[in-house]
């Protein structure tokens, strides 16, 4: 009976960890639903003045962007925006063929009259956060702009968002991320559906009650002092802009975040570019935990809700962990729950747990609601749309699990790149991709496995205890095997 106490007990503290995450998601969303009840119209503050706009230096930060550096320029050079006043610094660690390209554009940027900058380094220490880190002591800008490399920002992006630093306490701006592919395949409407929920949802129900939330890596504007205040760039993790944006906020600053200002980007299209992009967020977030959370904690100046929403913000990717657990645990808890009678009452008080789920339903639907509108025939949409997201966010549970302990335990990693595609002009010849990895993760045979074990789960579902079966785990167990099954098909068909 040792082993079962065991089980139960992972179980549980599993199904409790999993039921706070939808707790504060529940509270965001009584957040969200207020917010755009007080503010329904909100009216971008702009300088009435144009001698009054302040100067911005735009940071473009890329490494081996082969398939997108020429759309990348050609949009920033659409931004509208006195060229007195502005500066681009592109931040380039490339090695290979697109430097030529990247060289050739500027060039012709600068003819046009363009104070743009074509900064390299020997290497590649500290990644993305050392390229910002050494773009930012040459930037002529009191406000730094940064765009990852597949981001296209519209021409009156700046006008939208930089009158918000009129409040001297502002040291940020972050717009919303929009989808230049979301319609691509069920693995980019699943990624979009989560982002979605994270820059609606999460984003504005934490901003709106002075909570901490997080510049996104690209699509805001930084104000100068802030970031040399907070102590400037660091790559000791995985996710420098989370980093970033919690040593800003532990020094008081504001961060403003713009819901209704979108910015377009690519979503991967392959798994494994998801896989590395997944990992890349996850081992982030759990590193940031470790950095960060003792700091939240002590800091004399924040609410207890504050607080609460800070650490579960920098827990978000252990819940994998924790989904993780209650998925394999479940099937021997089957079998614990039919063969120990008199654990009955407990497996009764442990069905609430499924209020969980009821939570994320509720919450995500109203995201979704927002996004593309109510209805009958839209809900029906949603319902499937859940489902898929639900189903796939459970398959990768096992590969951001293990970025997650990696990030716990302070295993180093490198910083690998998102591979971009720019279907526009590689169209359906996207295999063609010199980035892709050519060798399948060591994950995925375990994830075949899974989802041989989770059909294990729906078959002992006909045949435990003496009453014909138990039902109760069957639709999770066929969401597990669905999810797992995806990513393992998916990992095996796409070209790594």
């Amino acid at each position: 009976m040792i082993l079962e106490w065991i089980c139960i007990i992972i179980y549980s503290a599993s199904l409790v960890m999993i039921l706070f995450y939808a707790l504060s998601q529940l509270n965001l969303l009584v957040n969200y639903l207020k917010a755009h009840k007080e503010t329904a119209v909100e009216i971008d503050p702009v300088f009435l003045n144009p001698d009054q706009l302040p100067f911005v230096t735009i940071q473009l930060p890329v490494y081996n962007e082969l398939y997108v550096m020429k759309r990348l320029l050609q949009n920033i050079a659409l931004i509208d925006y006195p060229k007195n006043k502005l500066e681009i610094q592109v931040l380039d660690d490339s090695t290979d063929e697109s430097l030529e390209i990247t060289s050739n554009e500027i060039d012709k940027l600068q003819i046009l009259g363009f104070d743009i900058e074509h900064i390299m380094r020997v290497d590649r220490d500290g990644y993305k956060a050392g390229a910002l880190k050494e773009g930012l002591k040459t930037a002529k800008g009191e406000f730094i702009a940064i765009f990852d490399a597949d981001f296209l920002p519209d021409p009156d992006w700046l006008h939208k968002t930089v009158g918000y630093f009129q409040d001297p306490e502002i040291g940020v701006v972050q717009t919303r991320w929009s989808h230049l592919n979301r319609d691509y395949s069920i693995l980019t409407q699943v990624q979009a559906f989560a982002l979605d929920a994270h820059f609606t949802l999460e984003q504005v129900g934490r901003n709106s009650k002075g909570h901490f939330i997080n510049f996104n890596g690209t699509a805001g504007i930084w104000r100068k002092q802030t970031i040399y205040d907070a102590g400037n760039w660091q790559g000791d993790t995985l996710t420098e802009d989370l980093d970033l944006s919690y040593r800003a906020q532990l020094k008081n600053w504001k961060f403003k975040y713009l819901e209704n200002v979108t910015t377009p980007a690519e979503l991967p299209i392959v798994i494994s570019a998801a896989r590395t992009q997944q990992f890349r967020w996850n081992k982030g977030g759990a590193e940031n935990f470790q950095k960060m959370f003792k700091r939240v904690l002590s800091s004399d100046h924040l609410s207890f809700k504050t607080k609460f929403h800070g650490i579960l913000h920098l827990l978000n990717s252990t819940m994998f962990l924790n989904v993780l657990i209650v998925a394999v645990l479940s099937i021997p808890m089957l079998y614990i729950k039919n063969e120990y009678e008199h654990l009955k009452v407990y497996f009764i008080v442990m069905s609430f747990f499924v209020i969980s789920t009821v939570i994320f339903f509720i919450c995500y639907w109203f995201m979704y609601r927002n996004i593309y509108g109510g209805g009958f025939k839209k809900f029906i949409r949603y319902i499937g749309m859940f489902f898929a997201f639900f189903s796939i966010a459970m398959g990768f549970s096992l590969h951001n699990s293990i970025a997650v302990i990696e990030g716990h335990f302070g295993k180093r990693s490198e910083f690998v790149r998102t591979p971009k595609f720019n279907l526009s002009t590689i169209g359906s010849n996207w295999k063609t991709n010199i980035y892709l990895r050519k060798n399948m993760s060591p994950h995925v045979i375990v994830e075949g496995l899974l989802t041989l074990y989770f059909i294990f789960g729906m078959y002992s579902a006909f045949i435990v205890g003496n009453q014909g079966g138990d039902f109760g785990l069957f639709p999770f167990h066929l969401m597990l095997a669905l999810g797992f099954g995806f990513v393992f098909i998916r990992s095996l068909t796409d070209k790594q």
